[in-house]
C-alpha cells in the first residue's frame, strides 16, 4: 500500500497544443479527479495555458505527464521537468523521444530482430521522386502510412494503389517532413500495457473501421475491446514477451503500452509504443489493470510513485 502523504505536491500536467490535445484533457481531469480522491495534494497544470516554469512557485515536487503527442509525450517536457528539477512520470528524455519516433523505433526493432512488418521511409525533401508505385509493390501491395511522431493514428491512412499513397503521403507530410510506410497486416490487432517492467493481460480491439484509427478509439459506440483477449496461456506469454522487449529497447520507463498485430498466421508484429497513454476510465491502460485486479486510482496512484 502506498503512503500518499510521501508523494508531496503534484502536478497533473494535461492539454498542451499537441494536436492530442482534446484527448488529453479528458486523461488529466480523470487522472486529477482519482489522485485527489485517493487523498493525494495534486492540481492541474495546462502548459499551453502559462510557462511551465510556474511550477517552481507552486513548490511542486512530481509531476504526472498526462500530456499526449508532441510537445508532451517527445522529451520536450520530460527535459524541461529535469532542469527544473521535478520529477515525473514515465519514461525519460530518450526514452519518450525514441518511442514518438515511429521511424527510429522501427529500425531498433528490426536491427535487433524484433518481430515488426517489412516498411519505407520517405522524407518530404524526396517526395517528388517517390515511385509511388514500386513503394508499394515492395509492400505487397497494401500498405499503412503514418506520420514519424504523431500519435492517437493523426495523419494515418491505408492505401492500396499508387495515386492513394501519393495523397497519403501529401496528408502525413502536413503533420511531419518524415513519414513511415508499412507494410499492411491483416489481423487482429492487440495491445499490451507495461507498469514496472511488467506486462498487464492484452486487449484486443475490434472495429468496423478500415483500421482502430482517432474515430474508433475516441469517437465511436462501435468499437469493441476484449480483455481477457482471448489469447491461450502461450500466446498470452508469447505477446507479453514481445512486448516487454520492444518496450526495453526502446529505452521506456515506468509505464507504457506496446500496440501489436496479429496476422492470419499467428505471427506477432511490433506496431509502436506509447510512453504516455490515454488515462480515462474507459482507456486501455485502466483497462488492463482493472483485469489484473487494480482500481482506476490505485493505478493512478502507482504510476506517479514510479516518478523518476
Amino acid at each position: 500500500m502506498i503512503d500518499v502523504s510521501t508523494l508531496g505536491k503534484v502536478v497533473v500536467l494535461y492539454g498542451g497544443d499537441s494536436a492530442e490535445r482534446e484527448v488529453s484533457l479528458n486523461s488529466g481531469a480523470a487522472v486529477l479527479s482519482a489522485l485527489q480522491g485517493a487523498g493525494v495534494d495534486a492540481i492541474g497544470f495546462d502548459p499551453a495555458k502559462a510557462p511551465i516554469t510556474d511550477l517552481l512557485a507552486m513548490k511542486v515536487e512530481r509531476a504526472f505527464i498526462a500530456l499526449h503527442g508532441r510537445g508532451g509525450e517527445d522529451g520536450t517536457m520530460q527535459g524541461a521537468l529535469e532542469v527544473l528539477g521535478i520529477k515525473y512520470t514515465g519514461s525519460r528524455v530518450l526514452g519518450s523521444a525514441l518511442a514518438m519516433d515511429k521511424v527510429r523505433c522501427k529500425q531498433i526493432w528490426h536491427d535487433l530482430g524484433l518481430s515488426t512488418a517489412p516498411y519505407r521511409v520517405v522524407d518530404s525533401a524526396d517526395y517528388g521522386d517517390v515511385d509511388c508505385a514500386q513503394v508499394l509493390a515492395e509492400l505487397g501491395g497494401v500498405a499503412m502510412v503514418k506520420p514519424a511522431c504523431e500519435g492517437s493514428s493523426v495523419g494515418m491512412a491505408k492505401v492500396t494503389n499508387a495515386d492513394e499513397l501519393d495523397k497519403a503521403l501529401a496528408l502525413a507530410f502536413k503533420y511531419d517532413q518524415q513519414v513511415l510506410v508499412e507494410q499492411w497486416i491483416t489481423g487482429a490487432e492487440y495491445t499490451v500495457a507495461i507498469l514496472d517492467q511488467q506486462p498487464l493481460p492484452s486487449i484486443r480491439m475490434q472495429t468496423p473501421n478500415t483500421f482502430y484509427d482517432y474515430q474508433a478509439k475516441y469517437q465511436s459506440n462501435t468499437t469493441q475491446y476484449f480483455c481477457p483477449s482471448g489469447l491461450n496461456a502461450e500466446e498470452e506469454s508469447e505477446i507479453a514477451k514481445l512486448a516487454l522487449s520492444a518496450y526495453q529497447a526502446a529505452s521506456v520507463s515506468g509505464w507504457g503500452r506496446v500496440d501489436i498485430m496479429r496476422d492470419s498466421n499467428g505471427r506477432f508484429y511490433l506496431l509502436e509504443v506509447n510512453t504516455s497513454p490515454g488515462m480515462t476510465e474507459k482507456s486501455l491502460v485502466p483497462m488492463a489493470a482493472k483485469q489484473a485486479g487494480m482500481s482506476f486510482a490505485e493505478l493512478s496512484v502507482k504510476i506517479l510513485a514510479g516518478a523518476h
